[in-house]
């Protein structure tokens, strides 16, 4: 009688669900590498306006389709991405990893907001066309007139998710509370109009446009960023969303402001606190593992069980998948990864450590 042999694979690291990055640009993927480092907001978007189209549409659509591959192979399962335009739409259609499309919004000025909500229905309609979730989404505080980020926010909130850049920048906060900085004088260099001073952090001005809207109730919000944010933002956040969620990018972080978010208050709050990778503009690598390899060289005392945990679970939950994204149960897809060259002792990764998809 033949002895059944059975083959076992063994691998030295730890397997996790697939992840989700919870804030992405993948359209800008073909920026990489162009742009400078430590500039602040304001010249951040002095290289945006600069380079964004500086190469052809199918060069950047290429870029898009080889940023989504590498994603997926290192382990990304669901994604939440930011769009302008509808190239990303076809490619990701195609992609295995699951995407909710926010259709990002900008406009300073009263008089536009017609012709912009046209636009971003009009390319909410062509997504839904090409088979992918999305919803437009207003981009931040100091990015649109009063009047176009609570027209947005009404439709983001109709949709049940919202995304939105918050706090990311000390500029934004000096814009908001005093009218004064370098974002304020970029605004003024080029003449257009900046949001009513305040007083008060950005984020408090952003909820009160929320609670204009009269359509504020159980909606999952993403904060993006919060570099900045303070106890007494996210007090007010925690206060007047139900469904707060706070993603931390602190690899682009430290690209544009060499500053990182309040981890530690995020988590002393309560916070349900996601991971994302934000764009190539303002990062070196779309990579979940490099992302925590960050917040463990800046925050050594989180244990990696709970970064896992934000960078899987918390961002599947934002997302609305967690009945089959996020952990490994029953009934659930969400994927296999190996994370290998672990530092056991520590319970770290090392600098050496890589993400691949095993399922």
């Amino acid at each position: 009688m033949q002895q059944e042999e059975e083959s076992t694979e063994f691998y030295n690291g730890i397997l996790v669900p697939g992840f989700v990055n919870s804030h992405c640009h993948i359209e800008l993927s073909h920026l990489k590498g162009a742009f400078e480092k430590g500039t602040g907001m304001a010249g951040f978007i002095r290289q945006i306006n600069s380079l964004r189209n500086s190469v052809s549409r199918d060069g950047r659509v290429s870029a898009i389709e080889q940023e989504l591959r590498q994603m997926y192979d290192s382990g990304v399962s669901a994604m939440a991405d930011i769009s302008n335009c509808d190239e990303s739409f076809l490619p990701k259609s195609q992609s295995d990893i699951y995407t909710r499309t926010f259709l990002e919004v900008f406009g300073t000025e009263e008089k536009d907001v017609g012709h912009i909500m046209e636009n971003v229905m009009a390319l909410h309609q062509k997504a839904i066309q090409t088979g992918i979730d999305s919803s437009p989404t207003p981009h931040s505080c100091y990015t649109m007139s009063p009047q176009l980020l609570e027209a947005v926010a009404a439709e983001s909130l109709k949709s049940g998710w919202l995304s939105y850049h918050n706090q990311e920048s000390w500029e934004e906060e000096e814009l908001l509370k005093n009218g004064e900085g370098p974002l304020a004088d970029e605004y003024k260099s080029r003449s257009l109009s900046t949001p009513p001073i305040c007083g008060k952090p950005s984020l408090f001005y952003f909820l009160e446009r929320l609670k204009a809207t009269g359509l504020l109730s159980g909606q999952n919000i993403l904060l993006v960023h919060n570099t900045f944010s303070d106890y007494a933002s996210i007090s007010e956040a925690k206060k007047e969303i139900a469904n707060l969620y706070m993603a931390l990018c602190p690899l682009s972080n430290l690209f544009i402001h060499n500053s990182l978010p309040p981890v530690r208050l995020l988590m002393e709050e309560g916070v349900d606190i996601t991971l994302g990778t934000d764009s190539l503009s303002s990062n070196d690598v779309l990579s979940m593992v490099q992302e925590i390899k960050c917040l463990h060289s800046y925050f050594p005392d989180i244990p990696l069980a709970q970064i896992i945990e934000w960078s899987t679970m918390n961002g599947a939950k934002f997302l609305g998948v967690q009945e089959r994204l996020g952990s490994f149960e029953p009934g659930k897809s969400p994927g296999v990864v190996l994370i290998d060259n672990i530092d056991w002792d520590k319970m770290k990764l090392t600098d050496s450590s890589k993400s691949v998809r095993l399922v």
